[in-house]
Protein backbone atom coordinates (compact mmCIF):
# COMPACT_ATOMS: atom_id res chain seq x y z
CA UNK A 1 0.00 0.00 0.00
CA UNK A 2 1.63 2.91 -0.92
CA UNK A 3 1.14 6.36 1.18
CA UNK A 4 -0.32 9.58 -0.10
CA UNK A 5 -0.98 11.06 3.38
CA UNK A 6 0.59 10.66 6.86
CA UNK A 7 -0.27 12.26 9.93
CA UNK A 8 2.19 13.17 12.03
CA UNK A 9 1.71 12.47 15.69
CA UNK A 10 4.20 14.58 17.18
CA UNK A 11 5.40 18.28 17.74
CA UNK A 12 8.64 20.53 16.87
CA UNK A 13 11.78 19.82 15.23
CA UNK A 14 11.32 15.93 14.74
CA UNK A 15 7.53 16.81 13.40
CA UNK A 16 9.35 19.01 10.71
CA UNK A 17 12.24 16.46 10.02
CA UNK A 18 9.92 13.51 9.38
CA UNK A 19 7.35 15.93 6.87
CA UNK A 20 10.84 16.88 4.96
CA UNK A 21 11.16 13.44 4.60
CA UNK A 22 7.64 12.61 3.81
CA UNK A 23 7.74 15.96 0.91
CA UNK A 24 10.96 14.53 -0.71
CA UNK A 25 8.71 11.00 -1.15
CA UNK A 26 5.73 13.12 -2.66
CA UNK A 27 3.86 12.08 0.21
CA UNK A 28 1.00 15.09 1.81
CA UNK A 29 1.70 15.65 5.83
CA UNK A 30 -0.80 16.48 8.54
CA UNK A 31 0.03 18.09 11.35
CA UNK A 32 -1.50 18.20 15.08
CA UNK A 33 -1.11 20.86 17.31
CA UNK A 34 -1.95 22.05 20.86
CA UNK A 35 -2.84 25.67 21.95
CA UNK A 36 0.98 26.14 22.51
CA UNK A 37 1.93 25.17 19.44
CA UNK A 38 -0.79 27.31 17.07
CA UNK A 39 2.25 29.02 15.69
CA UNK A 40 4.92 26.13 15.51
CA UNK A 41 6.80 25.97 12.45
CA UNK A 42 5.34 21.71 12.13
CA UNK A 43 2.16 23.40 11.71
CA UNK A 44 3.07 26.03 8.81
CA UNK A 45 4.81 23.12 7.07
CA UNK A 46 2.64 20.47 6.94
CA UNK A 47 -0.22 20.50 3.96
CA UNK A 48 -3.02 20.52 6.61
CA UNK A 49 -2.92 20.88 10.62
CA UNK A 50 -5.56 20.15 13.26
CA UNK A 51 -5.82 21.34 16.66
CA UNK A 52 -6.36 18.84 19.42
CA UNK A 53 -6.43 20.64 22.72
CA UNK A 54 -4.92 22.51 25.07
CA UNK A 55 -1.04 23.11 25.59
CA UNK A 56 -0.53 19.96 28.76
CA UNK A 57 0.54 17.15 26.60
CA UNK A 58 -1.95 14.74 29.00
CA UNK A 59 -5.06 17.07 27.14
CA UNK A 60 -3.69 16.91 23.53
CA UNK A 61 -0.69 15.02 22.15
CA UNK A 62 -1.20 12.06 24.42
CA UNK A 63 -4.45 11.33 24.07
CA UNK A 64 -4.83 8.56 21.62
CA UNK A 65 -8.79 9.11 20.36
CA UNK A 66 -7.60 12.65 19.18
CA UNK A 67 -4.81 11.95 17.13
CA UNK A 68 -7.04 9.11 15.44
CA UNK A 69 -10.04 10.95 14.80
CA UNK A 70 -7.51 14.09 12.86
CA UNK A 71 -6.23 11.10 11.05
CA UNK A 72 -9.66 9.79 9.68
CA UNK A 73 -10.97 13.20 9.87
CA UNK A 74 -8.20 14.04 7.38
CA UNK A 75 -7.96 11.06 5.44
CA UNK A 76 -4.24 10.07 6.31
CA UNK A 77 -3.55 6.33 5.66
CA UNK A 78 -1.07 6.60 8.03
CA UNK A 79 0.58 7.90 11.43
CA UNK A 80 4.37 8.61 12.21
CA UNK A 81 4.15 9.16 16.17
CA UNK A 82 8.10 10.73 16.11
CA UNK A 83 9.89 9.57 19.44
CA UNK A 84 8.64 10.55 22.70
CA UNK A 85 4.81 11.17 23.51
CA UNK A 86 2.85 8.30 22.02
CA UNK A 87 5.79 6.20 20.41
CA UNK A 88 5.98 3.22 22.21
CA UNK A 89 2.69 3.23 24.23
CA UNK A 90 1.60 -0.39 22.89
CA UNK A 91 -2.24 0.79 23.48
CA UNK A 92 -1.87 3.59 20.96
CA UNK A 93 -0.63 1.22 18.24
CA UNK A 94 -3.27 -1.20 18.71
CA UNK A 95 -5.81 1.67 18.55
CA UNK A 96 -4.39 2.72 15.26
CA UNK A 97 -4.47 -0.92 13.62
CA UNK A 98 -8.49 -1.11 14.73
CA UNK A 99 -9.78 1.92 13.14
CA UNK A 100 -7.83 0.43 9.57
CA UNK A 101 -4.79 3.07 9.78
CA UNK A 102 -1.09 1.82 9.86
CA UNK A 103 1.29 2.88 12.43
CA UNK A 104 4.95 3.63 11.01
CA UNK A 105 6.41 1.70 13.81
CA UNK A 106 6.68 -1.74 15.30
CA UNK A 107 3.54 -4.10 16.34
CA UNK A 108 2.45 -3.48 19.82
CA UNK A 109 4.11 -6.97 21.10
CA UNK A 110 7.36 -5.91 20.05
CA UNK A 111 6.88 -2.27 21.95
CA UNK A 112 5.30 -4.55 25.06
CA UNK A 113 8.07 -7.29 25.26
CA UNK A 114 10.81 -4.21 24.72
CA UNK A 115 9.48 -1.94 26.86
CA UNK A 116 9.87 -4.16 29.95
CA UNK A 117 13.51 -4.67 30.45
CA UNK A 118 12.89 -7.74 31.98
CA UNK A 119 10.68 -9.31 29.33
CA UNK A 120 13.97 -7.74 26.68
CA UNK A 121 16.53 -9.07 29.12
CA UNK A 122 14.68 -12.53 28.72
CA UNK A 123 14.46 -12.73 25.01
CA UNK A 124 18.06 -11.76 24.66
CA UNK A 125 19.21 -14.75 27.38
CA UNK A 126 17.65 -17.18 24.38
CA UNK A 127 20.33 -15.90 22.40
CA UNK A 128 22.87 -16.12 24.76
CA UNK A 129 23.47 -12.41 24.26
CA UNK A 130 25.29 -10.94 27.19
CA UNK A 131 23.81 -9.29 29.94
CA UNK A 132 25.25 -7.40 32.51
CA UNK A 133 25.65 -10.63 35.92
CA UNK A 134 22.50 -9.84 38.09
CA UNK A 135 19.13 -11.20 38.55
CA UNK A 136 16.56 -11.26 34.88
CA UNK A 137 13.14 -11.78 37.18
CA UNK A 138 11.59 -8.90 38.85
CA UNK A 139 12.69 -9.01 42.86
CA UNK A 140 10.34 -10.24 45.41
CA UNK A 141 11.95 -11.96 48.20
CA UNK A 142 14.39 -9.07 49.59
CA UNK A 143 16.11 -11.75 51.61
CA UNK A 144 16.86 -13.47 48.09
CA UNK A 145 17.53 -10.74 46.22
CA UNK A 146 20.21 -9.83 49.12
CA UNK A 147 21.92 -13.23 48.69
CA UNK A 148 22.06 -12.44 44.59
CA UNK A 149 23.61 -8.99 45.62
CA UNK A 150 26.32 -10.58 47.55
CA UNK A 151 26.65 -12.88 44.79
CA UNK A 152 26.75 -10.38 41.94
CA UNK A 153 29.44 -8.17 44.35
CA UNK A 154 28.85 -4.50 45.63
CA UNK A 155 28.24 -2.03 44.53
CA UNK A 156 25.18 -2.54 42.50
CA UNK A 157 22.77 -1.11 40.97
CA UNK A 158 19.25 -1.53 41.79
CA UNK A 159 16.84 -0.72 38.83
CA UNK A 160 12.95 -0.39 37.65
CA UNK A 161 11.84 -2.63 34.99
CA UNK A 162 9.63 -0.03 32.86
CA UNK A 163 10.58 3.26 31.87
CA UNK A 164 13.53 4.71 31.77
CA UNK A 165 15.76 8.46 32.46
CA UNK A 166 17.10 7.24 35.41
CA UNK A 167 13.95 6.88 37.62
CA UNK A 168 13.70 4.00 39.98
CA UNK A 169 17.52 3.25 39.54
CA UNK A 170 19.98 3.23 42.75
CA UNK A 171 22.95 2.82 43.63
CA UNK A 172 24.10 0.47 46.55
CA UNK A 173 27.20 0.66 47.74
CA UNK A 174 27.25 -1.77 50.66
CA UNK A 175 25.10 -3.98 52.22
CA UNK A 176 23.86 -2.24 54.75
CA UNK A 177 22.15 0.02 52.44
CA UNK A 178 20.17 -2.67 50.37
CA UNK A 179 16.73 -2.39 52.09
CA UNK A 180 16.65 1.18 52.19
CA UNK A 181 17.78 2.10 48.61
CA UNK A 182 15.35 -1.20 47.54
CA UNK A 183 12.35 0.51 49.19
CA UNK A 184 13.47 3.93 47.43
CA UNK A 185 13.80 2.45 44.11
CA UNK A 186 10.43 0.20 43.80
CA UNK A 187 8.42 3.53 45.42
CA UNK A 188 9.94 5.74 42.86
CA UNK A 189 9.22 3.37 40.00
CA UNK A 190 5.81 3.06 40.60
CA UNK A 191 5.02 6.54 41.20
CA UNK A 192 6.86 7.32 37.65
CA UNK A 193 6.00 3.84 35.66
CA UNK A 194 2.25 2.60 37.30
CA UNK A 195 4.82 -0.28 37.45
CA UNK A 196 7.50 -1.23 41.10
CA UNK A 197 8.86 -3.96 39.54
CA UNK A 198 12.71 -3.83 39.90
CA UNK A 199 15.91 -5.58 39.07
CA UNK A 200 19.94 -5.90 40.01
CA UNK A 201 22.49 -5.23 38.17
CA UNK A 202 26.51 -5.49 38.64
CA UNK A 203 26.90 -1.22 38.67
CA UNK A 204 29.91 -0.83 36.26
CA UNK A 205 31.80 2.05 37.71
CA UNK A 206 33.34 3.47 34.32
CA UNK A 207 31.25 2.50 31.44
CA UNK A 208 30.31 3.67 27.57
CA UNK A 209 26.81 4.01 26.31
CA UNK A 210 27.13 2.39 22.68
CA UNK A 211 24.03 1.48 20.58
CA UNK A 212 23.33 -0.20 17.67
CA UNK A 213 20.58 1.31 14.43
CA UNK A 214 18.47 -1.90 13.52
CA UNK A 215 15.71 -1.75 10.60
CA UNK A 216 13.68 -4.76 10.02
CA UNK A 217 11.27 -5.35 6.96
CA UNK A 218 7.91 -7.32 7.11
CA UNK A 219 10.19 -10.07 5.14
CA UNK A 220 11.81 -10.97 8.00
CA UNK A 221 14.97 -9.28 7.06
CA UNK A 222 16.83 -7.32 9.19
CA UNK A 223 20.12 -5.03 9.27
CA UNK A 224 22.43 -3.36 11.38
CA UNK A 225 23.19 0.01 10.76
CA UNK A 226 26.77 0.63 12.98
CA UNK A 227 26.78 2.17 16.01
CA UNK A 228 26.15 5.85 18.09
CA UNK A 229 28.50 6.60 21.29
CA UNK A 230 25.86 8.13 23.59
CA UNK A 231 28.38 8.31 26.42
CA UNK A 232 28.20 12.26 27.00
CA UNK A 233 25.01 12.99 29.29
CA UNK A 234 23.56 14.64 32.17
CA UNK A 235 21.30 12.84 34.52
CA UNK A 236 21.32 9.89 32.45
CA UNK A 237 19.96 11.75 29.48
CA UNK A 238 22.11 11.94 26.35
CA UNK A 239 23.13 15.60 25.24
CA UNK A 240 26.23 14.64 23.04
CA UNK A 241 26.21 12.00 20.57
CA UNK A 242 28.52 10.52 17.43
CA UNK A 243 28.66 7.64 14.94
CA UNK A 244 31.04 5.61 15.13
CA UNK A 245 32.50 5.16 18.30
CA UNK A 246 35.81 6.15 18.46
CA UNK A 247 36.46 2.86 20.26
CA UNK A 248 34.95 0.21 18.63
CA UNK A 249 37.30 -2.31 16.57
CA UNK A 250 35.76 -4.09 13.30
CA UNK A 251 35.69 -7.20 15.16
CA UNK A 252 33.69 -5.82 18.16
CA UNK A 253 31.04 -3.71 15.95
CA UNK A 254 30.34 -6.64 13.90
CA UNK A 255 29.73 -8.68 17.72
CA UNK A 256 27.52 -5.83 18.42
CA UNK A 257 25.45 -5.84 15.75
CA UNK A 258 25.17 -9.41 15.12
CA UNK A 259 23.33 -9.17 18.91
CA UNK A 260 21.33 -6.27 17.76
CA UNK A 261 20.25 -8.07 15.10
CA UNK A 262 19.05 -11.09 16.89
CA UNK A 263 17.30 -8.92 19.85
CA UNK A 264 15.21 -7.69 17.09
CA UNK A 265 14.38 -11.22 15.46
CA UNK A 266 13.67 -12.40 19.02
CA UNK A 267 10.78 -9.95 19.31
CA UNK A 268 9.42 -10.03 15.32
CA UNK A 269 10.83 -6.40 15.24
CA UNK A 270 9.57 -4.43 12.27
CA UNK A 271 10.79 -0.88 11.34
CA UNK A 272 13.26 1.22 12.86
CA UNK A 273 14.92 0.62 16.43
CA UNK A 274 17.65 0.88 18.59
CA UNK A 275 19.42 -1.85 20.34
CA UNK A 276 21.46 -0.53 23.39
CA UNK A 277 24.53 -1.86 25.22
CA UNK A 278 26.50 -1.02 28.17
CA UNK A 279 30.76 -1.58 27.72
CA UNK A 280 32.71 -1.96 30.42
CA UNK A 281 36.53 -0.52 30.38
CA UNK A 282 37.72 -3.41 28.95
CA UNK A 283 35.37 -3.08 25.82
CA UNK A 284 33.02 -6.05 27.13
CA UNK A 285 29.46 -5.20 25.79
CA UNK A 286 26.10 -5.79 28.03
CA UNK A 287 22.70 -5.55 26.24
CA UNK A 288 20.53 -3.48 28.12
CA UNK A 289 17.49 -2.49 26.57
CA UNK A 290 15.66 -1.84 23.14
CA UNK A 291 13.65 1.38 22.58
CA UNK A 292 11.31 0.45 19.71
CA UNK A 293 11.22 3.72 17.61
CA UNK A 294 13.40 6.41 16.37
CA UNK A 295 16.08 7.94 18.28
CA UNK A 296 16.69 11.60 18.69
CA UNK A 297 20.40 10.84 17.83
CA UNK A 298 19.31 9.19 14.44
CA UNK A 299 20.87 11.68 12.14
CA UNK A 300 24.55 10.55 12.70
CA UNK A 301 23.54 7.16 11.31
CA UNK A 302 22.19 8.94 8.51
CA UNK A 303 25.08 10.95 7.95
CA UNK A 304 27.64 7.98 7.78
CA UNK A 305 25.37 5.46 6.52
CA UNK A 306 23.78 7.52 3.32
CA UNK A 307 20.60 5.80 4.83
CA UNK A 308 17.56 8.36 5.12
CA UNK A 309 15.91 6.48 8.18
CA UNK A 310 12.42 8.12 8.32
CA UNK A 311 12.03 6.75 4.44
CA UNK A 312 12.88 3.76 5.40
CA UNK A 313 10.34 3.45 7.98
CA UNK A 314 7.58 4.73 5.81
CA UNK A 315 8.59 2.55 2.74
CA UNK A 316 8.86 -0.65 5.72
CA UNK A 317 5.15 0.52 6.81
CA UNK A 318 4.21 0.10 3.23
CA UNK A 319 4.97 -3.03 3.13
CA UNK A 320 8.54 -2.88 0.68
CA UNK A 321 11.39 -5.28 1.61
CA UNK A 322 14.33 -3.63 2.41
CA UNK A 323 16.47 -2.25 -0.71
CA UNK A 324 19.58 -3.25 0.07
CA UNK A 325 21.59 -6.15 2.28
CA UNK A 326 23.89 -5.98 5.21
CA UNK A 327 27.00 -6.23 2.79
CA UNK A 328 25.68 -3.23 1.11
CA UNK A 329 26.41 -1.06 4.27
CA UNK A 330 29.67 0.79 4.73
CA UNK A 331 30.79 3.76 7.16
CA UNK A 332 31.44 6.69 5.05
CA UNK A 333 33.70 9.61 7.81
CA UNK A 334 32.10 10.56 11.25
CA UNK A 335 29.23 12.41 12.37
CA UNK A 336 28.47 14.26 15.47
CA UNK A 337 25.30 15.06 17.72
CA UNK A 338 24.80 17.58 19.61
CA UNK A 339 21.46 18.58 21.30
CA UNK A 340 20.40 22.36 21.66
CA UNK A 341 18.04 22.16 25.13
CA UNK A 342 16.81 25.46 26.48
CA UNK A 343 18.69 24.97 29.83
CA UNK A 344 21.82 26.29 31.87
CA UNK A 345 24.47 24.16 32.83
CA UNK A 346 25.72 26.54 34.48
CA UNK A 347 22.58 26.40 37.14
CA UNK A 348 22.73 22.52 37.05
CA UNK A 349 21.08 22.32 33.45
CA UNK A 350 17.94 23.67 34.60
CA UNK A 351 15.05 25.04 32.14
CA UNK A 352 15.93 28.14 31.07
CA UNK A 353 13.14 28.82 28.48
CA UNK A 354 12.05 32.50 26.75
CA UNK A 355 11.48 34.28 23.60
CA UNK A 356 13.95 33.66 21.11
CA UNK A 357 15.03 37.36 20.76
CA UNK A 358 17.67 36.23 18.35
CA UNK A 359 18.28 32.87 16.60
CA UNK A 360 20.94 32.56 13.58
CA UNK A 361 21.76 28.78 12.74
CA UNK A 362 24.90 28.18 11.50
CA UNK A 363 25.48 27.14 7.99
CA UNK A 364 28.27 25.73 5.65
CA UNK A 365 29.68 22.18 4.72
CA UNK A 366 29.18 19.36 6.40
CA UNK A 367 26.66 21.11 9.10
CA UNK A 368 22.89 19.97 9.41
CA UNK A 369 20.27 21.66 11.93
CA UNK A 370 17.01 19.66 12.90
CA UNK A 371 14.94 22.27 14.55
CA UNK A 372 11.35 23.44 14.80
CA UNK A 373 12.06 27.01 16.48
CA UNK A 374 12.18 30.49 14.25
CA UNK A 375 13.47 33.71 15.56
CA UNK A 376 10.58 36.03 17.66
CA UNK A 377 9.00 32.26 18.70
CA UNK A 378 8.46 31.60 22.26
CA UNK A 379 9.49 28.35 23.67
CA UNK A 380 6.84 26.71 25.54
CA UNK A 381 7.04 25.46 29.23
CA UNK A 382 4.61 22.46 28.48
CA UNK A 383 7.21 20.26 26.76
CA UNK A 384 10.38 18.79 26.42
CA UNK A 385 13.18 22.63 26.75
CA UNK A 386 15.04 20.67 22.98
CA UNK A 387 15.07 24.02 20.40
CA UNK A 388 17.60 21.62 18.05
CA UNK A 389 19.67 19.47 17.25
CA UNK A 390 23.34 20.22 15.19
CA UNK A 391 25.24 17.56 13.29
CA UNK A 392 28.18 17.64 11.53
CA UNK A 393 29.67 15.61 9.43
CA UNK A 394 33.93 14.86 8.25
CA UNK A 395 35.68 12.76 6.73
CA UNK A 396 37.77 11.70 9.67
CA UNK A 397 36.10 12.38 13.76
CA UNK A 398 39.00 15.44 14.17
CA UNK A 399 36.90 17.38 11.52
CA UNK A 400 33.70 16.53 12.57
CA UNK A 401 34.97 18.06 16.21
CA UNK A 402 36.01 20.85 14.55
CA UNK A 403 33.69 21.36 12.12
CA UNK A 404 31.35 21.52 15.24
CA UNK A 405 33.00 23.93 17.16
CA UNK A 406 32.95 26.38 14.34
CA UNK A 407 29.17 25.44 13.52
CA UNK A 408 28.46 26.05 17.73
CA UNK A 409 29.88 29.21 17.19
CA UNK A 410 27.87 30.44 14.36
CA UNK A 411 24.95 29.44 16.07
CA UNK A 412 23.32 33.05 17.64
CA UNK A 413 20.48 32.03 20.13
CA UNK A 414 19.88 35.37 22.42
CA UNK A 415 16.58 35.10 24.87
CA UNK A 416 17.25 32.00 26.92
CA UNK A 417 20.79 29.79 27.93
CA UNK A 418 21.19 26.52 25.98
CA UNK A 419 23.35 23.76 26.46
CA UNK A 420 25.84 25.38 23.16
CA UNK A 421 28.40 26.36 25.31
CA UNK A 422 28.65 22.97 27.05
CA UNK A 423 28.58 20.85 24.02
CA UNK A 424 31.95 23.20 23.06
CA UNK A 425 33.61 22.38 26.63
CA UNK A 426 33.14 19.00 25.57
CA UNK A 427 34.47 19.25 21.76
CA UNK A 428 37.60 20.93 23.34
CA UNK A 429 38.59 18.48 26.36
CA UNK A 430 41.22 16.00 25.90
CA UNK A 431 39.33 13.39 27.77
CA UNK A 432 36.45 13.87 24.53
CA UNK A 433 39.36 14.23 21.61
CA UNK A 434 41.30 11.73 22.71
CA UNK A 435 38.48 8.86 23.00
CA UNK A 436 39.39 8.46 26.29
CA UNK A 437 35.39 9.26 28.40
CA UNK A 438 32.81 7.35 29.90
CA UNK A 439 29.06 8.18 31.00
CA UNK A 440 30.63 10.09 34.23
CA UNK A 441 32.04 12.73 31.90
CA UNK A 442 30.11 15.57 33.31
CA UNK A 443 31.15 14.38 37.40
CA UNK A 444 34.94 14.14 36.33
CA UNK A 445 35.39 17.27 34.29
CA UNK A 446 32.48 19.58 34.52
CA UNK A 447 31.56 22.55 36.66
CA UNK A 448 30.36 25.44 35.31
CA UNK A 449 33.59 27.66 36.49
CA UNK A 450 34.65 25.82 32.98
CA UNK A 451 31.91 28.10 30.74
CA UNK A 452 34.07 31.23 32.06
CA UNK A 453 35.79 32.38 28.80
CA UNK A 454 39.51 31.82 29.15
CA UNK A 455 42.19 34.45 28.77
CA UNK A 456 45.11 33.48 26.80
CA UNK A 457 48.60 34.70 27.44
CA UNK A 458 48.74 36.53 24.52
CA UNK A 459 45.28 38.01 25.30
CA UNK A 460 46.53 39.35 28.60
CA UNK A 461 49.57 40.70 27.13
CA UNK A 462 47.01 42.86 24.85
CA UNK A 463 45.02 44.06 27.66
CA UNK A 464 48.18 45.35 29.41
CA UNK A 465 49.45 46.86 26.84
CA UNK A 466 46.03 48.41 26.29
CA UNK A 467 45.92 49.23 29.77
CA UNK A 468 49.63 51.04 29.83
CA UNK A 469 48.51 53.10 26.52
CA UNK A 470 45.66 54.42 28.20
CA UNK A 471 47.21 55.61 31.15
CA UNK A 472 49.71 57.34 29.45
CA UNK A 473 47.01 59.20 27.36
CA UNK A 474 45.64 59.88 30.31
CA UNK A 475 48.78 61.24 31.98
CA UNK A 476 49.45 63.05 28.75
CA UNK A 477 46.36 65.02 28.83
CA UNK A 478 46.78 65.99 32.57
CA UNK A 479 50.17 67.79 31.96
CA UNK A 480 48.40 68.86 28.82
CA UNK A 481 45.69 70.56 30.94
CA UNK A 482 48.11 71.73 33.64
CA UNK A 483 50.13 73.60 31.51
CA UNK A 484 47.60 75.71 29.87
CA UNK A 485 45.96 76.66 32.83
CA UNK A 486 46.57 79.67 34.26
CA UNK A 487 48.27 80.39 37.88
CA UNK A 488 47.06 83.89 38.42
CA UNK A 489 50.02 84.41 40.70
CA UNK A 490 48.91 81.78 43.08
CA UNK A 491 51.78 78.13 43.29
CA UNK A 492 50.11 75.05 42.31
CA UNK A 493 50.11 74.07 45.75
CA UNK A 494 47.81 76.58 47.21
CA UNK A 495 46.07 76.27 44.05
CA UNK A 496 45.66 72.32 45.01
CA UNK A 497 44.22 73.50 48.37
CA UNK A 498 41.71 75.49 46.90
Amino acid sequence: MKFTKILIANRGEIAVRIMRSAREMGIKTVAVYSEADRNALHVRYADEAVFIGPAPSSQSYLVIDKIIDAALRTGAQAIHPGYGFLSENAAFARAVKQQGLVLIGPSPESMEMMGSKLAAKAAAKQYNIPLVPGTDYAISDIAAARKVAREVGFPILIKASAGGGGKGMRIVEQEDQFDEMLERAVSEATSAFGDGSVFIERYVGSPRHVEIQVLGDTHGNVVYLFERECSIQRRHQKVVEEAPSSILTPEIRAKMGECAVLVAKACNYVGAGTVEFLMDEKLNFYFLEMNTRLQVEHPVTELISGIDLVKEQIKIAEGEPLSFRQEDLKINGHAMEVRVYAEDPANNFLPDIGNLKRYVRPQGAGVRVDDGFEEGMDIPIYYDPMIAKLITWGKDRQEAIDRMIRAIDEYKIVGCETTLPFCRFVMKHEAFTSGQFDTNFVKHYFTPEKLKPEVTADEMEVAALMVGHLQTADNKSANSRLSSTPNQGFSAWKTNRS
